[in-house]
């Protein structure tokens, strides 16, 4: 996996997952910290193109591609910050 970095250097889980959150709080119109970190995304009622959407901003912030089995390996916000960072 490629290093995630910031202008301050490497990304932490902590801040991967701030930033998940606030993308799907926003999407779902819910205070963040209404979004549980532990659900699966297929629980959060996004239709296919709002889950392509969402996974084309992620890269785009991140910098770089993920793999396409992403989202099915870490299904969790949790689990798919940790992957990342």
């Amino acid at each position: 996996m490629a290093e995630t970095t910031n202008s301050t250097g490497t990304l932490t889980p902590e801040q991967v997952e701030r930033w998940l959150v606030d993308k799907m709080a926003y999407k779902l119109d819910v205070e963040p910290a209404k979004v549980d970190v532990d659900m699966y995304f297929d629980e959060f009622d996004l239709d296919s193109t709002e889950a392509l959407v969402l996974s084309g901003e992620l890269e785009k912030w991140l910098g770089f591609e993920l793999e396409a089995t992403a989202l099915w390996y870490h299904p969790t916000i949790s689990d798919l910050s940790r992957h990342i960072a």
